[in-house]
Parts: structure tokens; C-alpha cells; sequence
């Protein structure tokens, strides 16, 4: 027999779809106004709808649309008087400041690869297969890359660095450091500007974007002193570091406890290994809010398989809690860890041989 349907909680359901699918759809229109600078040309300055298309290039009629959707959003501002739209210092510090520590349509780029690699996700969850970084979409690297960046320039050398013992006195004298799993390079070239005394080498074994991190040093000034190379985290060149970091990477690898015992064996007797991670209670029932969504979400589509993609693969998860990780790390011969500090999205944990 069919249990009854309580119409009150249907209806309730309902709604949160409602604001779930406006969103989802909202996502393709914010990728959209990024790639044609159109937040950009809002941000100038009120203006019609005519005046936007001027001012980004774009056709009228699809102008309109577009502002009259990121209206409804609550993205932008509609003077129904005057029939100009405009941003808000704030809409404007997320939607067209890149750089800024809210910039978001870096994060809406995932969110893009994501629907872009589900035929992929699904033949994994059938087969039990992973699918490694290097196997999606390339708005992917972009998008977590713009995604990312933001954070790091806000906190890594303000806040996360000077939480670590001694570190930050380290960089300033000169040390030697390798940031692994390091991508598009950001955070290597955010801490080369930072600490001009100290050397970097950025590890990646994703080879294109280790051939964007060079690119990027080179924009940025710092390709003296900012290395990159293609190389695994269980395997990556080099010994006695001062200084090793992990930027939101470890959960992502098949053998976390191999990468560990990695770092260990690199890493200075006297050094620190920094591992970021993303924030997460220990248990299940303690991540079920907003941002447990997006990670168990992300983690789904990208981490897990990118895990199960490689030897061993442990499968972590983005939410795998600070207690599992420090299962993994401390196995690896590591006597002292602790959370250094943290960000309503980051968890950021020093281990010491």
C-alpha cells in the first residue's frame, strides 16, 4: 500500500526544487556573463540594457535576457524606473573583481564541467572505475584554478603561513619548498612573490598545467625562483624541503598514505608540512549544511573518481574529516600534527616529523 502523501511537505519540497533548478540554470548564465565580460561592463556604471550590449560587445536581444534572468537571480539590480541595471559594490566584488576573495565564477566553471563529465561519472558508478583529473572537461583546471586563487591570495600568507610554527621566519630567511599537486601553480607563485628568498618547485602530474604554471610564473616575474615540473606526489624529485606543501589535493590521491610517506622522507628533519583541506566535521550527520553540499557534491563527481582512478585508490572524499586524515598522515611516520587554522571552507593542518 502507497504510504500517503503529505501534501504540506511536498509542497515544501517543491519550493526548495524550484530555487534548486533556478540556480542550476543560473550557473550556465554566470559562466556565460564571465566569458563575455559582461559583470565587467555592469560594473562601470548603471546602464539599459542597450548600453551593456555596448559596452561588452554583445547583441541587445541577448543582453536583455541574460540581465533580466541575473535580475531574477538577485545578481544584479533592475530600476524598473529608469529601466537600468546595475551591480551593487558587493555584486561587483563577486561577479566581475577577479582576484577578489569573493570571485565566484571560477567556482560556477567547475560547477559547468561538472554536467559537462556526467556521462563519464555514470558509466564509473557502474562499472566501480575511477576517472582521473587529467579525463574531464578542461573547465575543470580552469575553473578550480580562478576557483581557488582568490582564498589563497586572502589567506595563505596573511594567515594560514604565520599559523605554522616558525614557517613564515623560514620563508623570509630563504627555504626550500615544494608545493605538490600544485596545478595551475597559484598557490607556488602566490608564496614566490610573498618570500623572494626562498625557491620554489611547484609538482603537478597533470602535464598541461604544469605547462600553464610556467606560463603563469612567467606573467607574474617569479620564473627565477618559481620551478615547476611533471611528477607524482608518491614520487616527486628532490630531499630535505623546509617547507612542503598540499593545497586541497591529498584527498584527491589514490595513495594519500604513500604521498605521506613521501613527504616524510623529503621533508627536512626540521621541516613542516602543510596539507589544506576542506572543512569537515568527522561525521556524516555534521556535514549535512550548505557547504558539506558542495563538497560531497564536488567530491562525488570529481575527487572520489579521481582517487579510484589510481593505485590503491583509498577514495578519501572531500569530507573526509580531520580525524581520518590524521590517521593517514600520522601512519606515515608523522609524530606532531594539529589544525593550525581554518576558513568556514578550509581546514589547514601542520604535521612534523
Amino acid at each position: 500500500m502507497q504510504t500517503p502523501i503529505n501534501e504540506e511537505k511536498l509542497n515544501e519540497l517543491m519550493g526548495k526544487l524550484v530555487g534548486d533548478m533556478g540556480a542550476a540554470m543560473s550557473a550556465a548564465l554566470v559562466v556565460l556573463g564571465d566569458r563575455l565580460g559582461l559583470y565587467r561592463a555592469l560594473s562601470k556604471g548603471p546602464a539599459t540594457s542597450a548600453e551593456v550590449a555596448k559596452r561588452a560587445g554583445t547583441a541587445e536581444r541577448y543582453t536583455r535576457e541574460w540581465l533580466a534572468a541575473q535580475a531574477a537571480a538577485g545578481y544584479v539590480q533592475y530600476n524598473a524606473g529608469t529601466g537600468c541595471y546595475s551591480v551593487t559594490p558587493e555584486q561587483a566584488f563577486a561577479f566581475a573583481q577577479e582576484g577578489s576573495p569573493a570571485f565566484v565564477p571560477g567556482a560556477f566553471q567547475v560547477i559547468s564541467s561538472m554536467f559537462r563529465d556526467e556521462p563519464k561519472i555514470a558509466e564509473a558508478f557502474r562499472s566501480g572505475k575511477g576517472v582521473g583529473w587529467h579525463e574531464h572537461d578542461a573547465a575543470l583546471f580552469h575553473g578550480t584554478e580562478r576557483f581557488f586563487r582568490p582564498g589563497y591570495n586572502a589567506n595563505l600568507v596573511n594567515n594560514w603561513i604565520p599559523a605554522l610554527g616558525g614557517v613564515r621566519e623560514k620563508l623570509e630567511r630563504g627555504a626550500s619548498v615544494a608545493d605538490v599537486g600544485c596545478g595551475h601553480g597559484a598557490s607556488t607563485i602566490i608564496m614566490a612573490i610573498a618570500f623572494p628568498n626562498s625557491s620554489f618547485i611547484g609538482f603537478d602530474y597533470h602535464e598541461p598545467s604544469i605547462a600553464r604554471a610556467r606560463a603563469a610564473a612567467k606573467e607574474a616575474g617569479v620564473a627565477d625562483r618559481a620551478r615547476f615540473e611533471v611528477a607524482p606526489a608518491q614520487s616527486y624529485p628532490g630531499g630535505n624541503y623546509d617547507f612542503v606543501t598540499f593545497f586541497d589535493c591529498l584527498h584527491d590521491m589514490g595513495d594519500p598514505v604513500g604521498a605521506a610517506r613521501h613527504v616524510r622522507k623529503t621533508l627536512a628533519a626540521d621541516g613542516t608540512w602543510m596539507i589544506v583541506e576542506p572543512m569537515a566535521q568527522d561525521r556524516l550527520e555534521q556535514n549535512l549544511n550548505p557547504v558539506g553540499r558542495i563538497f560531497y557534491s564536488a567530491s562525488t563527481m570529481i575527487c572520489t573518481p579521481a582517487s579510484l582512478s589510481q593505485e590503491v585508490g583509498l577514495g578519501l572524499g572531500a569530507q573526509a574529516g580531520e580525524a581520518r586524515l590524521k590517521e593517514v598522515i600520522t601512519s606515515a611516520g608523522f609524530s606532531r600534527f594539529r589544525r593550525a587554522t581554518e576558513t568556514p571552507f578550509n581546514m589547514v593542518l601542520e604535521a612534523r616529523p
